[in-house]
Formats: structure tokens, C-alpha cells, sequence
């Protein structure tokens, strides 16, 4: 269709390579600047030692792993702005009225608990 499938899956085979390599590069000059910092800020504030370049390395993977996950992209929220159709949509849509009826609807629910 397009010339030459065996190019077009070579050219797609060398951006996977391409993306892989950039973030390896990325990984590691993150890591060199976790070194770099912990280096210069924290001995002089804390008594910390210094880290090796592996040390860092580690040190970011443990805290993606326990602060960040490995996802890429959305990370969640509040249900106000995960689905605007839901509670924030209904709200831009209201009138001046209605948004003021809405809240005192709301004001009688929570003195009530």
C-alpha cells in the first residue's frame, strides 16, 4: 500500500529504540541529579553521608515505587474533577438559583449528622 512493509515496521522497531534509549538517558542523568543534590543539601543540614551514584539510583527507583507508582499520565483526584459530567458539570450548568438551592440542600444534610 504505502511502498515497503518491512521499512515501515524497521522505521517503528528504531522509534521503540529511540523512546527506550531517551528515557536510559533519562534515568540516568535523574539519577546523577538525586546524587547531586542529596550531596550538597543534606550533609550540611542533616547528618546524612554521602550516596554513591548507585546509592541515588536506588534511592529513586524506592521512592517512585512507594511515593509515585510506575504510571504515566492521570493520576486520579478528586470525584470533582475526574468526571466533569458528574458533580462539576452539574454545576457549571446550574443557574444562580439552583447552585443556591443546591447548597442549602447540602447545609440541611450536614447539620443533621
Amino acid at each position: 500500500m504505502y511502498g515497503n512493509p518491512n521499512k515501515n515496521n524497521w522505521t517503528w522497531h528504531k522509534r521503540r529504540l529511540g523512546f527506550a534509549f531517551f528515557f536510559l538517558v533519562l534515568l540516568l542523568v535523574i539519577g546523577g541529579m538525586v546524587q547531586w543534590l542529596w550531596n550538597t543539601v543534606l550533609p550540611e543540614v542533616l547528618p546524612a553521608k554521602k550516596l554513591t551514584y548507585g546509592q541515588a539510583l536506588g534511592l529513586l527507583i524506592l521512592c517512585r515505587i512507594l511515593f509515585g507508582s510506575f504510571r504515566f499520565g492521570y493520576r486520579g483526584g478528586s470525584a470533582f474533577y475526574k468526571n466533569p459530567g458528574n458533580v462539576r458539570g452539574k454545576w457549571l450548568n446550574m443557574t444562580e438559583e439552583e447552585r443556591a438551592a443546591f447548597k442549602e440542600q447540602w447545609k440541611k444534610r450536614c447539620e443533621q449528622r
